[in-house]
């Protein structure tokens, strides 16, 4: 377990370390000389470039203010530790939408084009298979015939089943034949794609409702997980991108990929201080099993390090 631990940190470390070089190490920098009104929007500007977002930058940067005042000789170790602590707070919120229970439980995987959203489809069921669960993949994303072949090829090498169409197939019928199936065989969980929707085309987003509905007709309180794919390299817009989804389906958490390959880790933050939404899984790699936990403590300790 411990190794498991360590093994998670490290990797968690490694995917942050452009995003901790643009915080922590411009941070310590910043705060080497005696503090001003121009230190502090100095250190604002470092929270935006690492997509801490407006309201979480401007609450950080208040906060550190107050902290300066009462603790004027301060470390730069010292403001560290204190900004961690200021982070964790904005992250102990209660989710908005919790999973449910359910079998087979359905995970229901939405996000746009690009998110890489059927890789991290793969790793969370290599995740739960070697976990010992029995694990069926639905290729919903019936737009993309590409989308179908790259989920058909990683079942084939996970040796799990999957129910797919043709492309330009009714997404809502292979839902609906892949949790007929899923129930009638006892797998325990169901993971079902779905197609890179913008969050600015309100007929697929609808389209997205029609395919829960139709998931209900056989088992109602389905699905019992909707996750979000969202990309690390977007930015805010990702948070734009939750913000929608979150409206058309309710969201019971974040799957945050590619973070090994953004500047801009700071999001999950602006997440979680503007949506509420936990996020759940981090993609650290492009291995199978480059898909972790997400633990806020390991997050931060990685964030705001000095070393």
């Amino acid at each position: 377990m411990f190794k498991f631990l360590k093994d998670r940190f490290s990797k968690i470390r490694q995917a942050l370390s452009k995003t901790r070089s643009v915080i922590s190490g411009r941070i310590m920098t910043l705060f080497q000389k005696p503090f001003d009104e121009e230190t502090f929007d100095s250190l604002e500007q470092i929270f935006y470039e690492a997509d801490l977002g407006t309201a979480c930058s401007e609450e950080l940067v208040a906060q550190t203010k107050l902290f300066l005042r009462k603790n004027r000789e301060a470390s730069t170790e010292e403001i560290l530790s204190f900004l961690r602590s200021s982070c964790l707070e904005m992250m102990e919120v209660p989710p908005k939408v919790a999973p449910k229970k359910g079998t087979p439980q359905v995970i229901l995987i939405v996000g746009v084009n690009g998110s890489g959203k059927t890789t991290s489809i793969a790793k969370l069921a290599n995740i739960l298979k070697e976990e010992g669960q029995s694990v069926m993949l639905a290729a919903g994303d019936t737009f993309r015939a590409a989308a179908i072949d790259q989920l058909a090829t990683w079942a084939e090498r996970l040796k799990i089943p999957i129910i797919k169409s043709t492309p330009g197939g009714d997404p809502a019928a292979v839902a609906f034949d892949a949790v007929t199936a899923a129930k009638a065989r006892g797998i325990d969980t169901l993971i079902i794609d779905t197609a890179g929707r913008l969050q600015n085309k309100t007929d697929l987003m609808r389209e997205l409702e029609k395919v829960q509905r139709v998931i209900q007709k056989v088992i109602p309180d389905a699905p019992h997980q909707t996750l979000l794919v969202l990309d690390a390299t977007t930015g805010q817009n990702a948070v734009d991108q939750a913000d929608v989804f979150h409206t058309f389906t309710p969201l019971t958490g974040i799957v945050l990929a590619k973070l090994d390959g953004s500047a801009k880790g700071g999001i999950a933050l602006s997440i979680y201080k503007k949506l509420g939404i936990p996020v759940l899984w981090v993609g650290v790699g492009e291995k199978i099993d480059d898909l972790i936990p997400f633990d806020k403590e390991s997050y931060l300790d990685a964030l705001f390090s000095g070393k």
